[in-house]
């Protein structure tokens, strides 16, 4: 429910109508939940969902915080596990990431700034935002 420059919501009923993104570039510039500056994602994923590829030439820092399940964030050479909730991991610039759910899981995102040109191509929308609205 929007009133002006307030938003109240459900994050899982709303993630749901946006691929999970709740709050980011992509958003009407007449809607609160706009801004160029963070997008934050609510990725609800069931076991076995996994990014359909990986990301390259990141422009942004991301922070991952697991609400439920097991979810597991692959960079080169490396994977961290988050495997209780709170556990979370934080990335810069320049870092190539992917991820898989373990185990069904909740996690939350937050980017930072909210930048165009990382959606995966129509049809294969594993782990992506909407690149328009």
């Amino acid at each position: 429910m929007a009133t002006d420059s307030v938003y109240v919501g459900n994050a899982g009923k709303d993630a749901a109508l946006d691929r999970g993104w709740l709050l980011g570039h992509f958003k009407d510039p007449s809607d609160p939940r706009h801004s160029e500056d963070v997008e934050i994602k609510w990725g609800v994923h069931p076991k076995g969902d996994e990014r359909a590829h990986w990301v390259s030439g990141e422009e942004r820092t991301a922070l991952q915080v697991l609400v439920s399940g097991r979810f597991r964030v692959e960079f080169p050479g490396r994977s961290v596990v988050l495997a209780e909730q709170g556990d979370y991991v934080v990335w810069g610039r320049g870092v190539d990431h992917s991820w898989y759910a373990e185990e069904e899981s909740v996690v939350l995102t937050v980017r930072w700034p909210s930048v165009p040109g990382y959606a995966v191509a129509d049809g294969d929308d594993s782990g992506t935002r909407p690149t328009g609205h």
